[in-house]
């Protein structure tokens, strides 16, 4: 792979490191400005919402830029905006840095993915995701737990200003690294419009947006879970979430070699596993054991099929390619909004800890229900029939 896409990934690593990062912190943020532990979830949704409708706005605005421009301003907002985050003392001012930071992080995420499409053979686009979100599971492995351990020492602010200061590394790599790539081909605006009312690119975004509201339901309140049915101190958090950020980076490096070729292999088998794996983690919160190993397990299942689904959003959307990068990152997000809030109304109704796992399991079953009800669009649903000649067969994905 190009040593440029390590340095995107770099960059997603501090930006996955802010979006994660609060599944550690959010008893802390709660009682530090006085709201409910419900009410800090919030602020995963507003980021996660400011990603899902920022990407396709970023893209478009963007679509004419030099990629490197783009992702060099996208990261100084980022890092600005967490600034000020770790500065204020309302909440709601918070809460509209998360969704600035979004914005930014939606703008840079968009480019960045169809960046890497561009720096590989037009059949690897798997794998060079993989190496792209491979920022995001270390930042799940490294950055989230070094931040809940940050914030348990130094308080959840220290955890914002690291954050920022990540953006500056990640920023020169790119400013002397990336090549100065031109923007990728545009076809006429209304056109890539056009190719996103494709009913198969519609179906396999909401595929991707169920499976990754399932993750994020359960992974934003995984620390009350520890520290509660589970019987776990605080300093078990971390470990919990380093497990599953582990699991997620062993689950997209596999999917990475898969997602090209045999895509329908990985969701055949991670699909009714997750729709196993998110109940039983619920009905067997009180064992610490189990609670911990299925933190491998399901963030392994839970990134190796939420990526593979990603990957056929960039092939079925490639008469898009302005947009192809927001359709995915719009799609991933929309979900990571959809999850905590569903949690976060399920716990504010009264329900145990563990109700967030069985919302996780709700929306698996949903998308395994739609993938079983469209499995005709769904295989086919693949490269372009003019690509042909300029591309390597990819198999449709339910072979």
């Amino acid at each position: 792979m190009p040593f440029p896409l390590y340095l995107l990934s770099l960059a997603v690593f501090a930006m996955g490191t802010s979006e994660f990062m609060l599944a550690g912190l959010l008893p802390d943020i709660a009682a530090g400005l006085g709201v409910p532990v419900g009410a800090a979830g919030l602020l995963t949704t507003a980021f996660a919402a400011g990603l899902a409708v920022g990407a396709p706005v970023m893209a478009v605005l963007t679509r004419r830029r030099p990629p490197r421009t783009v992702l060099l301003v996208s990261l100084g907002v980022f890092a600005a905006a967490h600034g000020v985050g770790a500065l204020t003392t309302d909440f709601g001012v918070l809460l509209v840095t998360r969704a600035v930071a979004a914005l930014a992080d939606a703008g840079f995420l968009a480019v960045a993915l169809t960046t890497a499409a561009q720096l590989v053979e037009p059949d690897r686009k798997g794998r060079a995701l993989a190496v792209l979100l491979s920022g995001t599971t270390l930042a799940t492995v490294v950055g989230v737990p070094g931040g809940a351990v940050l914030g348990a020492l130094l308080g959840w602010r220290a955890t914002f200003w690291a954050v920022a200061l990540l953006c500056v590394p990640a920023a020169l790599g790119i400013l002397r690294g990336l090549p100065a790539l031109a923007p990728a081909p545009a076809a006429p605006l209304d056109a890539e419009l056009g190719q996103l009312r494709s009913p198969r690119l519609l179906f396999v975004m909401l595929l991707a947006a169920l499976v990754n509201a399932a993750t994020f339901a359960s992974f934003t309140f995984l620390a009350p879970v520890v520290t509660g049915p589970a019987g776990l101190g605080a300093l078990w958090v971390p470990v919990t979430l380093v497990l599953f950020g582990a699991g997620s980076l062993v689950g997209v490096t596999v999917a990475g070699r898969l997602a090209d070729r045999s895509p329908g292999r990985v969701l055949a088998v991670g699909g009714p596993l997750l729709l196993l794996g998110w109940p039983g983690m619920a009905l067997l919160a009180v064992h610490p054991s189990v609670v911990l190993a299925l933190a491998f397990l399901m963030g392994a299942l839970s990134f190796g099929v939420g990526s593979t689904l990603i990957t056929r959003i960039l092939y079925v959307a490639e008469d898009a390619p302005t947009l192809a990068g927001a359709c995915a990152t719009a799609s991933l997000n929309v979900g990571a909004a959809a999850g905590p809030f569903l949690a976060a109304a399920v716990l504010g109704a009264g329900v145990r800890e563990t109700g967030p796992f069985w919302v996780s399991g709700a929306l698996v079953a949903a998308a395994l229900a739609l993938a079983l009800w469209r499995r005709t669009e769904f295989r086919a649903a693949g490269p372009s029939p003019a690509a042909g000649t300029s591309r390597r067969a990819v198999p449709d994905p339910g072979r």
